[in-house]
């Protein structure tokens, strides 16, 4: 499934999932999506960075450098406060709207 196809606000909310266990450079949330998806997601480099970036910009992510898996220097992402915050709420809204759809989905007649 293309990035592009993406439900609008879904890829933020996965990439605050994925740095919700500590930091991540941006190849390792991109891999994380691709991992947890069973490859359904995979999310190309030009989606990712301006997400990730627009993330920090609104404070919800901070970064650090640090040392790849690989010996390289690598941006680490991580949550702030602010961020942890999003996640909980978009988190109680996408369950929210599925609920919504599967009861609409599930409605025979009208």
């Amino acid at each position: 499934m293309a990035g592009s196809d993406l439900y609008t606000g879904s890829l933020e909310l996965l990439i605050l999932k994925a740095l919700s266990w500590g930091p991540r450079h941006g190849y390792a949330v991109g891999r994380w999506i691709r991992d947890t998806t069973e490859e359904v997601l995979r999310i190309q480099e030009g989606a990712l960075y301006p997400a990730l970036h627009r993330l920090q910009r609104n404070g919800m992510l901070r970064e650090e450098w640090g040392v790849s898996e690989t010996g390289r220097e690598v941006k680490n992402y991580q949550l702030t406060a602010a961020g942890c915050c999003r996640l909980r709420a978009e988190t109680a809204r996408w369950h929210q709207y599925r609920t919504v759809m599967e009861t609409a989905l599930g409605a025979t007649g009208g």
